[in-house]
């Protein structure tokens, strides 16, 4: 069933960057970026995205999904680009693209990671959250992804 929603928001209203430069206390003996900073960068990015968009305090309830393509080393330039890509009631899916950027500034893909937040209303009870407007063919391709992403949640759910 569709969640209706009494309030709107564009993706792009709470869309959010964070860049980093990795450091030497931040890598490992390879000299890459230890997985957990990056996963702590991820939760942040997420957790930013969701109050902007809740206009709540939210918390993380689950990682759907975590894909490391490529690694981050020493020195490397870090880009978190995070969105909403699907709402429920009072949850929120978000995305975050991590991205390697050169001196150049070109970009290759490193990471993506979906997580679902909820937002906390003042007595601390999951409260709603606004809807979504899709506005591009690619935030249209996330909302349906992300729609049936929460079916198969729902479903492992019921099978624990």
């Amino acid at each position: 069933m569709e969640e209706k929603h009494t309030i709107t928001k564009r993706v792009s209203e709470s869309r959010t960057q964070q860049v980093h430069i990795v450091m030497p206390a931040q890598a490992n003996g390879a000299q890459r970026l230890f997985g957990g900073q990056l996963m702590e960068w991820i939760d942040v990015v997420a957790g930013v995205v969701a109050r902007r968009h809740a206009n709540l305090p939210v918390t993380t309830a689950s990682v759907d999904n975590l894909q490391f393509k490529l690694p981050a080393n020493l020195n490397d330039t870090v880009v978190l680009d995070g969105r909403i890509t699907y709402v429920g009631r009072t949850s929120m899916e978000v995305r975050v693209d991590t991205f390697i950027e050169a001196l150049d500034g070109t970009r290759a893909l490193c990471n993506v990671a979906y997580l679902v937040l909820v937002a906390i209303g003042p007595d601390g009870r999951p409260a709603e959250v606004p809807g979504v407007i899709p506005e591009t063919e690619e935030e249209r391709r996330e909302w349906e992804a992300g729609k049936a992403r929460s079916v198969l949640r729902k479903q492992r759910r019921s099978e624990q």
